[in-house]
């Protein structure tokens, strides 16, 4: 995420965060905020994946400052915050800006990052270190440019693809959202060339695009995250820089029936990545500078959603300011922790590279993996 967000969100303050051992989320407050670990250059943390053994998986990705075009990188962690392996990413285009997001994994242990450059899913084996290209992704043409408005993006931009977060159907077929085209991707669990499954207006947000995307415990519904929009369809002055959360019906077929919005953010905090609570809240990280923070969301008794905390921050004084909260970007369950990736993507500032240790006081849904998925 985050490639095409506007320099205004650039501005706003950023919230200090004492450096401290990682450690188990015991006796702490919620909202305790530690350093888990230091992701190393190429930098640019963007989404963290936790694994059932507990091992954390973290890709490096791309910011607006510094040489991106080197090789992306994955770097793999221990329970407790120890870096215990490095992947270097092969296959990616020369002297293009490098950026993966470790997605998604199967039941036999594989990880599906989401490149950039050239856009597909790589497959990798973290046991072996073998990778090689799973699914890719196409420039389509806008809607308006084209008689059958399927295949297409609902963009006012003709932007190129932008993979960003995965999910897994119950048929093993895996969705993908498109940052920049404004769509959602479907690619077969034979891998394969992807095939847009959604190219809903309310997913474009101009260079804001359709985020986030979690499988629900029903397995029948997906919630989604729009970082902004959709200015097509809304008629709110500030719908530009207004993100959204959406939960997308699917039927037994896997296709979507229905998209109903749930939940909107204040303008400029661009909700980006998220988990769900075993009792349903949605800890969103908000990737803006009016957020730049990691939100609760709850539904009320009459099914309203709306913020009831969001992390607590402490003014940068320069005595606490080591790793200050500069653009989170995801949002992962580590028992009664959440991981949460600082991408510093505007500052570009290395220091500040790192994964977070929010305590949460409750656990998490455990991610979605059909059996058939990656076969």
């Amino acid at each position: 995420m985050n490639r095409r967000l506007r320099a205004v969100l650039a501005a706003g303050a950023t919230v200090a965060v004492s450096l401290t051992t990682a450690a188990s989320a015991g006796d702490r407050a919620k909202g305790d905020t530690r350093v888990f670990a230091r992701v190393p250059a190429p930098g640019y943390p963007s989404l963290s994946l936790v694994t059932p053994a507990g091992h954390v998986y973290v890709g490096t990705f791309t910011g607006v400052s510094g040489d991106t075009t080197g090789p992306s990188k994955v770097f793999a962690y221990s329970g407790s915050g120890k870096l215990l392996r490095t992947y270097v990413v092969r296959g990616q285009k020369a002297g293009a800006a490098h950026g993966v997001q470790v997605a998604a994994r199967d039941r036999a242990g594989r990880l599906y990052l989401l490149d950039q450059n050239p856009s597909r899913v790589v497959r990798l084996d973290p046991r072996t270190g073998t990778q090689h290209t799973w699914a890719t992704f196409r420039d389509v043409p806008q809607c308006q440019a084209v008689s059958r408005p399927t295949a297409c993006s609902n963009t006012i931009a003709d932007n190129p693809p932008e993979p960003d977060y995965a999910a897994w159907l119950p048929d093993g077929s895996m969705v993908v959202t498109d940052y920049a085209q404004q769509l959602i991707w479907r690619v077969s669990r034979h891998g394969g060339q992807a095939h847009v499954w959604m190219n809903d207006l309310q997913l474009d947000g101009e260079q804001f695009g359709p985020a986030g995307v979690v499988m629900l415990p029903s397995h029948r519904s997906l919630l989604l995250t729009v970082s902004a929009g959709g200015v097509l369809t809304s008629g709110v002055t500030d719908s530009l820089t207004t993100g959204k959360l959406y939960r997308i019906d699917v039927d037994s077929a896997g296709h979507p029936r229905r998209m109903t919005q749930l939940w909107a953010s204040r303008p400029g905090e661009a909700p980006d990545g998220f988990a769900v609570a075993r009792a349903g809240h949605v800890y969103v990280a908000l990737s803006g500078p009016t957020g730049n923070a990691v939100a609760e969301l709850r539904a009320d008794s009459v099914g309203h959603w709306g913020e009831v905390w969001r992390t607590p921050g402490t003014p940068i004084d320069g005595a606490t300011a080591d790793v200050p909260w500069d653009t989170p970007t995801s949002v992962q369950f580590l028992g009664n922790r959440l991981l949460v990736t600082n991408q510093a993507y505007f500052t570009g500032d290395s220091s500040h590279w790192a994964v977070f240790d929010v305590a949460a006081g409750e656990r998490g849904v455990s991610t979605y993996v059909p059996a058939a998925a990656g076969r």
